[in-house]
């Protein structure tokens, strides 16, 4: 989401700081309204469960509930806001997660599971942009937006180090996410990378 970012595996390091998920927090996470809740703190900070609810499709009580579970996983926790302190805000913690699929059974089920919600939860993004965004966009950002659809050939450790090098080229804009009000004409970019490599067939 963010990128609400989720990085569905690590290589090369860690250069965002993002949460690391051990397979029980994968598990916890591969949930449609937890996902979207943390997506939701991620991208527009601090928020209470009242507020949350409406854009997760969960009542307040149970997007409560939710904030509690991703808290005992150390995806949430209490934010230091001024309020009036009768509701409890909740803020993400870090930038964004990202997990690698352990080698035994139940990390790699964990793994697959939490990247099919990941999935499902993006599919409509692109198709919501060009729709309702894309018509709004002035031409020095539309000259730049829009969609990369790139076939080419590696192995399993080069595709390790493109990945790798797009996160070093990337991590110090999004490093300064949450100072962009200090960056005259910057605005959020959200950018979708889908690595998909082909299965081996049998002849």
């Amino acid at each position: 989401m963010s990128e609400q970012r989720g990085d569905n595996e690590q290589r090369g390091g860690n250069p965002y700081g993002d949460v690391e998920l051990t397979p029980r927090g994968m598990r916890a996470l591969a949930h449609p309204v937890r996902l979207a809740i943390l997506s939701r703190l991620q991208v527009d900070g601090p928020s209470t469960a009242t507020a949350l609810a409406p854009h997760v499709g969960a009542t307040p009580s149970v997007t409560s509930w939710h904030l509690r579970h991703l808290a005992e996983h150390g995806l949430v926790r209490d934010a230091e806001v001024e309020s009036d302190r009768r509701q409890r805000w909740w803020e993400a913690v870090g930038r964004g997660f990202r997990f690698t699929p352990t080698s035994d059974d139940a990390g790699r089920d964990a793994g697959t599971l939490l990247s099919r919600v990941m999935f499902e939860q993006a599919e409509g993004l692109p198709g919501r942009w060009v729709r309702d965004v894309e018509p709004l966009l002035e031409d020095e950002w539309r000259r730049s937006a829009g969609l990369s659809n790139t076939t080419f050939v590696v192995t399993a450790d080069e595709l390790a180090e493109v990945e790798a090098a797009i996160e070093q080229v990337l991590a110090p804009y999004v490093l300064r996410k949450a100072h962009r009000e200090s960056v005259p004409d910057a605005r959020n970019v959200r950018m979708l990378r889908y690595l998909l490599p082909e299965a081996e067939v049998p002849a």
